[in-house]
Parts: C-alpha cells; sequence; structure tokens
C-alpha cells in the first residue's frame, strides 16, 4: 500500500494517523511539552494552521522541517486534494470601496486580502499601525488604504468614513474580541463594558455612518460577524454571548428598515476559527468547566474559509439574501 505524501497542507488528522508522520508530529508535540490530545478540536486543518494558531510560537521553519522528517529529508509539492484550498473569483468586486474592520489579523485579514484580489478597494481598519504595516506589505500592488482606529471612537469612525473619499459599498464588522468565560454573576462591569463596547456599540457606531451613503447612492452591503455565541448559550461566556446576540438583533433591525432602500445586511455566525487571538487572563474557572463538554465539539475552520462566506454576503452573490444568520460553522450548529 502506498502511503499519503504529507505535506504541510495535510490535515493534522492525517499527519497523526500517518505511521511516519504520526511519530515525527507527536515527538515534536512531545519536546513541546504538549501531545496530540491537545489538537483534537482542529484535527481537520492543515498542520500548516499551527502557526497562526500558536501565534509565531511555532514558526514556519518547524512545519518545514516535520514535511522534511516526514518524507526522508525531501520537500514534496504541498498540493493536497483532500484539504480546501481557497479560489478568488477575479473582478467580483471591481469598482467597489469596501470597508472591513479587525483587517490585521484572523477574519478580518483573509476578507480584507480576499476582496482585494477579487479587485475591491479595501479601507483596512485595525487598533495595530505595526500590523496594518505588514499587511500591506504582503499584499503589494492591491488597492488598499490603512486606517489606525477604535471602532468604539466616534473620531476614528469619522475618520473610517473620511478614508473612503464618499463611496462605501460594502461594510464588513469583523473587529472583536474575547470574553473570560464568566457566567453572569462573575462578570465584571469592566469585562462587560469592553466586550460590549467592541463587539456590539463598534458595530452599531460604524454601521451607523456608513449607512446614509448607502441609503443615498440606492445600493449596499452590510456583513456583521455574529458567532454561534448569538444563537445559543453555551458558546462562551456572558459578556461575549450577550454581545452576539445583539448583533443579531441589530442585524436583523437593520436589515429590515434598510432593505427597500436597496441595503442589504446580513450576518455570519461562525463556530470555531483558527485565528490565534487570545483570550484574556484568568478565565473563569466555573464558566469553563461547565463550557467544556460543549467547547470540545465545535469543528473548526480556517480565517480564509470564513472569510468566503463574507465575502459571498458582501459581493453581489448575495443579492437576494437580506436579513440573514449564516451560520458558517462546519455543521455545528446542527449538533
Amino acid at each position: 500500500m502506498t502511503l499519503k505524501t504529507l505535506t504541510a497542507k495535510t490535515s493534522i488528522s492525517d499527519w497523526l494517523t500517518h505511521p511516519v508522520g504520526g511519530h515525527v508530529l507527536r515527538g515534536f508535540l512531545e519536546r513541546a511539552g504538549t501531545s496530540a490530545d491537545s489538537l483534537a478540536p482542529i484535527q481537520s486543518l492543515p498542520l500548516q494552521q499551527l502557526v497562526e494558531l500558536s501565534r509565531g510560537q511555532i514558526p514556519e521553519d518547524a512545519i518545514d522541517a516535520l514535511v522534511l522528517a516526514a518524507n526522508d529529508g525531501i520537500l514534496p509539492d504541498s498540493n493536497d486534494e483532500d484539504v480546501w484550498i481557497e479560489r478568488v473569483t477575479p473582478g467580483r468586486f471591481n469598482g467597489k470601496t469596501v470597508i472591513v474592520t479587525g483587517a490585521a489579523s484572523g477574519i478580518g485579514k483573509a476578507t480584507a486580502s480576499r476582496v482585494a484580489r477579487e479587485g475591491g478597494r479595501v479601507v483596512a481598519v485595525d487598533v495595530s499601525a505595526e500590523r496594518l504595516d505588514d499587511l500591506l506589505e504582503g499584499l503589494g500592488g492591491l488597492d488598499l488604504v490603512a486606517v489606525e482606529g477604535d471602532i468604539t471612537d466616534q473620531e476614528s469612525v469619522d475618520s473610517i468614513v473620511a478614508a473612503t473619499s464618499g463611496r462605501i459599498d460594502g461594510l464588513a464588522n469583523i473587529a472583536g474580541i474575547n470574553d473570560d468565560f464568566s457566567p453572569l454573576a462573575e462578570t465584571t462591569d469592566a469585562m462587560w463594558d469592553r466586550v460590549i463596547g467592541v463587539n456590539l456599540t463598534g458595530t452599531f457606531k460604524l454601521s451607523r455612518a456608513v449607512l446614509p451613503l448607502m441609503v443615498e447612492a440606492g445600493r449596499g452591503s452590510i456583513v456583521n460577524v455574529a458567532s454561534e455565541a448569538g444563537l445559543r448559550g453555551n458558546a462562551s461566556g456572558n459578556a461575549y454571548t450577550v454581545s452576539k446576540h445583539g448583533v443579531v438583533g441589530l442585524t436583523k433591525s437593520a436589515a429590515f428598515m434598510y432593505g427597500p432602500a436597496g441595503v442589504r445586511i446580513n450576518a455570519v455566525a461562525p463556530g470555531g476559527v483558527a485565528t490565534g487571538i487570545p483570550f484574556p487572563p484568568n478565565l473563569s474557572e466555573t464558566g469553563s468547566q461547565r463550557l467544556r463538554p460543549f467547547q470540545s465539539q465545535i469543528p473548526v475552520a480556517t480565517a480564509e474559509q470564513l472569510a468566503a462566506s463574507i465575502s459571498f454576503l458582501l459581493s453581489d452573490d448575495g443579492v437576494n439574501i437580506n436579513g440573514a444568520i449564516l451560520a458558517s460553522d462546519g455543521g455545528w450548529s446542527v449538533q
């Protein structure tokens, strides 16, 4: 029997079940002070996603070394038919200006990249100027405008709108933060205010700012990032869950109000996504214990897979969709 050739794009599951690759990967994890059990929630992802998830603690060259070790020192062709590959639609956003928040990392970065590669002008918004510089460097030659700003601050919101030069065809409200998994009785004012501020109030402020221009133009598409936590109660802590339920309500109300004006407003509800975005320190022990059995069932997607869902709704391909909450969660919502 011919053994499967392992590459950086091969799933972690295939690596672990491979007689050579399993030994190589388990040895690497053991030296790093962990085990294959820690990879259980993300086994469907390509091995290379460990770079993103580890926030650089596992560098690209470590993945290359694993691939070489599993293939007798030979670096094979990286094509892997078992792994989903992003395929852009050239020209889908030609002539359009799209604001993307949280654009310097995770889902926001993948969405900004996708829209720009499909011909759009992207106003890329993030709180980190350094990460925005990296984004622009990595997408050199594409039409991107970087805006450092905090979407909870009205002056920043005004600067974002000004950077569009008066034309806004799309808005992807992606910026967001996690909570500490605390149940209601343990949630501090600081945690509540910060999570609600970024996840809900920021989405509200920027949407409010762009809608007049969209209504005047008679067209536009807003895509909010909700969460499975916006559809159920067992996905995260109190503050995050409330914030994402709020995003769902904001989406539906706005879609109803502005649909007749030619503006479509939808939301994507992800499950687990391999973005490496950190959780706050000192996670609630009570909340973590209660959530753990349910979170262990969450399929994990890549940021690029979420960008595919978001860019579809942003584009004219979503022409007949308004007020929808698209569960882009690998089927978790049907479990």
